[in-house]
């Protein structure tokens, strides 16, 4: 029997991310992304809204990324896997954490105070002349912006 464990999350970062290395030097960040839905009552009819917060673990060079660029506020889709992960408190008590082990990141919203472009291309548009046509390349599928449609 075939399975599938995949998340999708589209919503803002809460805090700072937090990139620690491990002995190995391999990049892990952890980051708590806040979605949100809203609905109006129909008894009241007043609006209303639910925050879930989404523990997302990034690594490798994906936490290096993230570490780097993202910021509390930060709009970000993330795609991955759940993972529930088991210790024992102090006490000796058993705990669990389900988290999202995110494989795929795009940023999301406006480049303000994000960090530096990652564009190399941003660069040379500023050197070409001012009265120089913009360059379109050929229509093709891949050219899409990335909206998402929700």
């Amino acid at each position: 029997m075939a399975s599938v464990n995949k998340v999708i999350v589209v919503g803002n970062l809460g805090r700072d991310p937090e990139t620690r290395y491990m002995p190995d030097g391999a990049a892990i960040t952890n980051v708590s992304v806040a979605t949100s839905f809203q609905w109006t009552d129909k008894a009241s009819g007043e609006k209303k809204e639910e925050t879930e917060w989404h523990r997302v673990v990034f690594r490798g060079k994906l936490a290096e990324v993230a570490g780097e660029y993202l910021k509390k506020g930060s709009q970000v889709y993330v795609e991955g896997r759940l993972r529930t992960r088991k210790w024992q408190d102090k006490d000796g008590q058993d705990r669990y954490s389900t988290e999202i082990r995110g494989d795929v990141m795009q940023m999301l919203g406006r480049r303000e105070g994000g960090g530096e472009p990652r564009e190399p291309a941003m660069e040379a548009k500023a050197a070409e002349p001012k009265g120089a046509p913009a360059k379109k390349p050929a229509g093709k599928f891949d050219d899409l912006e990335d909206d998402i449609p929700f």
